[in-house]
């Protein structure tokens, strides 16, 4: 849920068939989408207010996400979100947005799908080789 790549590295490393780690990656990704789709405003407002009584507007992070926005839109967000702005900033960058949830929705699971079945099959087919190259106590 927080980060993408741990659902393949831990279905990989667990034993896990291909498939399921697919599934599995995309379950812990969509269950973040869903959850901060559906309640984010909410968690913003009773929750995140009580810790962060000021906060400020602009943010090195806040001008990141307005740039990646406006540069990407909602179907560029979603396609980032698993390889640079994790499940939780991607998300929350388009709720943010005043974005339709069923589009985001949409492109979250669209995105997580593709993602999902590009690191699993890269790491069930390469892992192996990649672990000859790691030190001992990595493995």
């Amino acid at each position: 849920m927080l980060k993408f790549i741990f659902g393949p590295l831990g279905g990989y490393a667990y034993g896990f068939t291909l498939l399921a780690t697919i599934l599995i990656t995309v379950a812990g990704m969509m269950s973040v989408v869903l959850l901060l789709t559906f309640f984010g405003n909410w968690i913003r407002e009773k929750i995140v207010s009580i810790f962060y009584k000021k906060r400020k507007k602009f943010t090195v992070n806040s001008r990141r996400f307005v740039t990646i926005w406006k540069k990407y839109g909602l179907i560029g967000v979603a396609a980032l979100t698993p390889i640079v702005l994790t499940p939780i900033g991607g998300t929350l960058l388009a709720v943010s947005s005043g974005s339709p949830k069923e589009k985001i929705i949409l492109y979250m699971f669209i995105s997580a799908s593709v993602w999902s079945v590009i690191f699993s099959s890269a790491l069930y087919f390469f892992g192996n080789e990649i672990l000859k190259y790691l030190p001992d106590y990595a493995k």
